[in-house]
């Protein structure tokens, strides 16, 4: 059994190069936020929704069923499966390829991209490559080579920031000055193109360099194992469909529910940015969850009589944590708001509440311990299908009323729905104890921290800056006396 240093380490190395990756890839935003228009980012906004939901159904759990069958006591042979669950997602992922290409005119026109079918093509490449390699990045963390995942994650994410760079900036500029140099192979009206073709190549050259990683060793179809496969993973599906169409489904009906359909593109493209604001919020619970997790199973193996020490801990420094950050972004806004173009700024009120409905997603993910410890994963299922009844409903309701604010607020709901259900039915069926009156305090104090600095702004930011500082600053102390914590305590927590 690999030891709980050994996770550690590997941990960290995934979690930083998802990190790593998801940061870097935010930093695209300004550029395209000030080189495209609310319609045409809002049509890169609705391309890439739709594409996180098409990775979700052609990998249709595949990833986990390998691990689950390549551990499997009736199933010696781990290549066998690996061949059986590559040879299934390379036929699904090419089927897929060929029916957009059968069906290309209604297809794009679904897509927003109806007089550039183009678009439709590279995309659909793009995500029958990126399905293809999902498994091949398993099997890497399967014979625990994570310096290898890592390093492929990120020259995968530094060709598609570089030939963004290139396409974007370095382009028109060239077909300003020295226009020879690339008319044979630069079009300025593709426009929003050169996003999909940038992602499209750094996905082909990562497919070139997983080769070595699906090569080199003997091909088994096993069809028993397959069926076995696919009705392990096909409950997997359900749930991940569910769970980024919780995340995507008010971006994906805004066109739809809309009327006018430019203004909708405008609309998406607004929230679509302001998103990548409130996004801070995902990145930093992320990094806490990869950077914590190791600790909260290293001390669960020492708690003595109460065994559920370590998660009540994590949640509620996890909570405290969040509002840190949540007060950070907040007060500090006015700063951060210059990552998007100005042209954007009419939606930063969206910020606040998509932050507070990822802080609601974060404790519901800490509350899933309760059914994953006692294997009753269907309700993680449940919860996430009450979830997309509600952000339908609510998308309905409201999209037409308040535009897409109404798809922050759908949001909203949605995560705070499941995070009531799984703490309300969890505590029945797997009572970890966890110290509610605390977690309230800390949010309720945050919040009301975040309300003291907008009914006091000021028109200075020389005034408003020192101001809120000082706040957050109160905060944190409050939090480190509440707790009784010093800082030669926190080294530990860190370590």
């Amino acid at each position: 059994m690999a030891s709980v240093k050994s996770l550690a380490k590997d941990t960290a190395v995934y979690g930083l190069s998802s990190i790593i990756g998801r940061f870097l890839n935010w930093l695209l935003v300004p550029l395209y936020t000030n080189m495209f228009v609310q319609s045409e980012y809002g049509v890169v906004t609705y391309v890439y929704t739709i594409v996180a939901v098409a990775l979700i159904i052609l990998t249709y759990g595949m990833e986990t069923g390998f691990f689950r069958f390549a551990n499997h006591e009736r199933y010696t042979d781990p290549m066998e499966v690996y061949s059986t669950a590559m040879t299934s997602i390379a036929v699904s992922s090419t089927a897929f390829f060929a029916l957009v290409l059968l069906f290309l005119h209604p297809v794009s026109v679904a897509m927003e991209c109806g007089s550039r079918p183009e678009f439709t093509v590279i995309m659909a490449a793009t995500v029958a490559l990126d399905a293809f390699t999902a498994l091949p990045f398993s099997y890497l963390r399967y014979k625990r080579r994570p310096y290898r995942f890592a390093a492929l994650k990120l020259i995968g994410i530094a060709l598609n920031i570089g030939f963004n760079l290139f396409f974007i900036l370095i382009c028109p500029w060239l077909w300003e000055e020295a226009p020879g140099t690339i008319e044979w192979f630069y079009n300025p009206e593709f426009g929003i193109g050169y996003i999909f073709l940038a992602n499209l190549i750094s996905s082909a050259v990562t497919f070139l360099l997983l080769i070595p990683d699906f090569t080199g060793f003997r091909w088994k179809w096993n069809t028993a194992l397959w069926r076995e496969m696919l009705a392990y993973s096909f409950p997997l599906l359900v749930l991940g469909i569910a769970g980024v169409m919780n995340q995507t489904l008010g971006q994906l009906l805004l066109p739809w529910i809309l009327p006018d359909k430019a203004d909708a593109m405008a609309q998406l493209g607004i929230y679509g940015a302001n998103y990548k604001i409130a996004i801070v919020m995902v990145m930093f619970i992320q990094a806490f969850r990869f950077a914590y997790e190791p600790f909260i199973f290293a001390q669960n193996k020492t708690a003595g009589a109460d065994s559920n020490v370590a998660f009540r801990q994590a949640m509620k420094y996890f909570v405290i944590f969040a509002m840190v950050i949540f007060l950070g972004v907040m007060y500090y806004l006015d700063f951060l708001r210059h990552f998007i173009s100005s042209a954007y700024f009419s939606g930063l009120k969206v910020v606040p509440v998509l932050m507070l409905a990822e802080f609601f997603f974060g404790v519901f993910f800490n509350l899933s311990l309760w059914y994953k410890l006692t294997d009753k994963t269907i309700w993680g299922t449940w919860f996430s299908l009450i979830g997309l009844a509600v952000t339908l409903i609510l998308n309905i309701i409201l999209v037409p009323r308040i535009g897409y604010m109404g798809c922050a607020w759908a949001a909203f709901a949605c995560y705070g729905t499941m995070m009531l259900l799984s703490y309300i039915i969890g505590k029945k069926k797997y009572p970890i104890g966890y110290d509610v009156k605390s977690i309230l305090i800390y949010f309720f104090i945050a919040l009301a921290l975040w309300g003291v600095a907008v009914l006091f702004t000021a028109q200075s930011q020389w005034v408003n800056i020192p101001v809120r500082t000082l706040l957050l600053i109160l905060f944190i102390l409050f939090v480190l006396k509440r707790e009784k914590l010093t800082v030669s305590q926190l080294i530990p927590l860190k370590k």
